[in-house]
C-alpha cells in the first residue's frame, strides 16, 4: 500500500510519516537519501519494504525504529511524534519495539534461554519474574524446544537467527522491525518465523515492518512498499 493520506487510515495506523527527508554527511559531502516520504503503516499487518541496495530501505526502517533522529518531516510512532523527541522519550518508545537483524548478535557465553532473556531486561523486574517460562515458550514455538540450554557455538546459523527472533518477540512488542531476518533461514524455518509474526498480528495486533528480498516473505505480506533512489515508487495491498 503506497502513501495513504486519509484521516481514517492514519487514525488506525501504527506509524505515520509525512514529508520525511533524510541526509548523510556534511558540507559538500552531504547527500540526500530519502525524499518526501509519505506513508502510513497499518496496525497488526506485515508490511514489507522492497528495493535495490541503496534505495533507502534500512535508513527508513531505522528512522521509524528510533535508531536515527528525524531530520525533516514528521514520524508519529504509536501516536508519539519522533521529530525533536528527547532521548528519554526515544528510549521509552524503543521499549515498545522489537528488532530483528540479519546478524543475530548473540552473546557467545550465554545459552539460548539466556540470550532470549536479554529481550526482557529493558522491561523491569516485573517482566523478569517469569523469564524462564516466557523464554522457553517462545523458543519452543520457534522449534527450538530441544536447544534451550545450548550455547550459540552449538547452534546452526538458522537456529541462531531463530534465537534472535525469540529475543525480539519475548517482550510482546507493539511493533517488530526486521532487516533481512530470514536470509540465513531455510524454507521451513522462514515459514515458521513469518507464520509466528502473522499470528501475532492477528492475535495481539503486533505490527511488523520488514526489509527483505526474500520472495517467500513477500508473497505472504499484507502490504508491499517499494523504494527507488530514496522515493516510494510503488506499493500494493495483498492478502
Amino acid at each position: 500500500m503506497k502513501a495513504q493520506s486519509s484521516a481514517m487510515i492514519e487514525a488506525g495506523a501504527a506509524i505515520v510519516l509525512r514529508n520525511v527527508n533524510h541526509w548523510f554527511g556534511d558540507g559538500e559531502a552531504r547527500k540526500q537519501v530519502l525524499f518526501d516520504i509519505d506513508l502510513a503503516i497499518a496496525r497488526g499487518k506485515l508490511t514489507v519494504l522492497v528495493g535495490a541496495s541503496g534505495s533507502g530501505k534500512t535508513t527508513l526502517l531505522t528512522l521509524m525504529g528510533c535508531l536515527r533522529r528525524v531530520q525533516d518531516g514528521s514520524i508519529a510512532l504509536l501516536g508519539t511524534e519522533l521529530r525533536g523527541a528527547t532521548e528519554e522519550l526515544l528510549v521509552s518508545s524503543r521499549r515498545r519495539l522489537g528488532f530483528i537483524f540479519q546478524a543475530h548478535n548473540l552473546h557467545d557465553s550465554l545459552t539460548a534461554m539466556q540470550n532470549v532473556r536479554m529481550g526482557l531486561e529493558v522491561h523491569g523486574a516485573e517482566a523478569m519474574r517469569d523469564w524462564r517460562d516466557a523464554a522457553a515458550h517462545v523458543l519452543t514455538t520457534l522449534g527450538l524446544g530441544d536447544r534451550l540450554d545450548y550455547l550459540p557455538a552449538k547452534l546452526s546459523g538458522g537456529q541462531k537467527q531463530r534465537v534472535a527472533v525469540a529475543r525480539a518477540l519475548i517482550g510482546n512488542p507493539d511493533i517488530v522491525f526486521a532487516d533481512e531476518p530470514t536470509a540465513a533461514l531455510d524454507k521451513d524455518s522462514a515459514a515458521l518465523v513469518v507464520g509466528m509474526l502473522k499470528r501475532l498480528g492477528t492475535e495481539r495486533g503486533t505490527t511488523t515492518l520488514m526489509v527483505t528480498h526474500d520472495t517467500r516473505i513477500i508473497e505472504r505480506a499484507d502490504c508491499i512498499v517499494a523504494l527507488q533512489d530514496g522515493r516510494i515508487v510503488d506499493g500494493s495491498a495483498v492478502g
